[in-house]
This record gives C-alpha cells, structure tokens and sequence, in this order.
C-alpha cells in the first residue's frame, strides 16, 4: 500500500479537534474525514466515524494492522505539520 496523496487543513474545533485530512491510497482510492486530534501525548489520527442511533461511535473505514495505522497516521501528521500556523478554515 502506498499513500499517493495527503490533504489536510487546520480547523477550529471543538475541543481537541485540530484539523481534518484526506488520503489517496495507490492513486485509485480515497478516504474522507481523518480526525486530527490533540491528545494527552501529543497529535494522533482518528478514522472516520458514524454516530449509531445508542449514541456510540463507530469506525466507517479504519486500517486492519498496526503498520498499516502507522503508515496514515504518519504520513497524515507529516503533512499536517507542514501547513502554515495561520490558515485555519
């Protein structure tokens, strides 16, 4: 798997919510609506989620393995981290 594009931007969010991101996977497949999320140590990705009618979150699209999250979360925190401090949407 290789990740062949990465969009983020900064937004105001509610509580922890600092940006929003997309990926292409092998230029022929996109996932919408990766949580940027401030946590207690430090930036993390959440996968795209739906609320269930109980209220309780659940995962629309999420990776299988753990290096395969780390290869996202990686590649979605470097480009992150590359946006400039003030464009905020």
């Amino acid at each position: 798997m290789l990740i062949t594009e990465v969009r983020a931007k900064r937004v105001n969010g509610d509580n922890r919510l600092v940006g929003i991101a997309a990926i292409t996977i092998d230029e022929c497949f996109v996932v919408h609506e990766l949580r940027i999320i401030e946590g207690k140590n430090g930036l993390f990705v959440a996968m795209p989620s739906r609320k269930m009618p109980n209220g309780e979150f659940k995962d629309v699209a999420h990776p299988i393995n753990t290096e395969t999250r780390s290869v996202i979360e990686k590649a979605v925190l470097e480009a992150y981290e590359k946006l400039p401090e003030n464009k905020i949407e």
